[in-house]
């Protein structure tokens, strides 16, 4: 007797082909949300991490965002040999010798520089009257910033509101924070 391919048998066949298919979809389903959820979760930490910090200035003052709770916070990154941030400086003191009264506080954080001297120097040529904090003296390292200068700007109540990265001007920064 011959055997003749049976028609239901390639149907079968067929079937048990889909059905892997479904399964590995459906792993890659679950996979592909475990992924995700690692990946909000890790960045909630790092929200987290972004807004608890303890940064001292460079005359020993220590500064917590908690402490500037129900103002306007702006966390400014910026390098010595960086021409963009030591354009906008100007501007941020313009910013806070303007609302330092409207519940508005500037930090900068000077980062990758040589000595200390060096950012005390660009510091007083600048007129700068906001507190400034040596990024690599830190206890705990500050964020590394890929471009520079970026600003964080933080809500009254403390989250995490803006990352602008690039220059950043006082007429902005009123804009944004709906400033007088």
């Amino acid at each position: 007797m011959n055997h003749v391919p049976c028609r239901a048998n390639s149907l079968y066949n067929l079937f048990m082909v889909f059905c892997r298919y479904i399964i590995t979809i459906n792993t890659c389903i679950r996979v592909g949300l475990a992924v995700l959820l690692v990946i909000l979760l890790a960045g909630t930490a790092a929200a987290q991490s972004e807004t608890a910090w303890v940064l001292q200035d460079m005359v020993g003052n220590t500064h917590t965002l908690s402490q500037y709770k129900g103002r306007w916070v702006v966390v400014n990154y910026w390098a010595p040999w960086c021409p963009p941030c030591l354009e906008e400086m100007p501007e941020l003191v313009a910013f806070y010798d303007a609302h330092l009264h409207h519940k508005v506080m500037v930090i900068g954080v000077a980062v990758q520089y040589d000595t200390e001297k060096s950012v005390k120097r660009y510091v007083d040529d600048m007129l700068v009257s906001y507190p400034i904090v040596l990024g690599e003296a830190q206890p705990k390292q500050v964020l590394r910033q890929a471009v520079l200068p970026t600003t964080y700007i933080y809500k009254p109540d403390g989250n995490l509101y803006l990352i602008r990265h690039g220059t950043i001007s006082k007429q902005l920064l009123e804009q944004l924070l709906k400033v007088p």
